[in-house]
């Protein structure tokens, strides 16, 4: 599965990338691999990261054309969404995306994690809430190992906020679920 996660420097889009690899690779049991890109301007610029996981031997680390792609700003939805794979799936921060109607086939999820993070207390939260919405929409990974993989990829001080963080965005993931069928990629 190829999955471009986007947004703007800040906002936690590449640690995303590197938990959700690590959860892949170190607790799932599967292959996975990383690339990163940055604006010039680092914080508040342009910024994405571009993982592949697969049950198998991944032979080119570069992605073709995302299965998942991930918007969490207005530039990283107008500059990625045409390269999302026919028949894939969108996430958008649906606080600050304002998307356009999806082609036919793409699965458009919205969450609106950035205020779910700010409820909680610090706007950073919002990379995990998101973390935990893809999860509990895809099965990319399992439960245990996000949770798992977090540990480490966060300061220690802030581990239990982002394991919360991660549950809600878990438990808005199984509710939207609910509304929807499951996906297939």
């Amino acid at each position: 599965m190829e999955i471009k996660l986007s947004g703007f420097g800040g906002q936690g889009i590449i640690r995303m990338g590197m938990i959700l690899g690590r959860a892949a690779a170190i607790f799932d049991n599967k292959n996975a691999t990383l690339t990163q890109s940055f604006g010039p301007e680092a914080r508040g610029g342009a910024c994405s990261a571009q993982l592949i996981v697969s049950e198998h031997e991944i032979l080119y680390p570069y992605l073709t054309s995302p299965d998942v792609l991930v918007t969490m700003s207005q530039e990283a939805y107008d500059k990625f969404e045409s390269e999302l794979k026919p028949g894939g799936i969108l996430f958008i921060e649906q606080d600050l995306v304002r998307a356009h109607p999806p082609e036919p086939g793409t699965k458009l999820y919205g969450i609106t994690a950035t205020r779910i993070a700010e409820q909680m207390g610090n706007r950073m939260f919002a990379n995990m809430v998101m973390l935990g919405f893809i999860v509990a929409i895809t099965g990319i990974v399992s439960v245990e190992a996000i949770k798992k993989a977090v540990a480490g990829m966060v300061p220690d001080r802030s581990l239990a906020q982002n394991i919360q963080a991660l549950e809600k965005g878990l438990a808005a993931g199984k509710e939207q679920l609910g509304q929807a069928s499951a996906p297939s990629v």
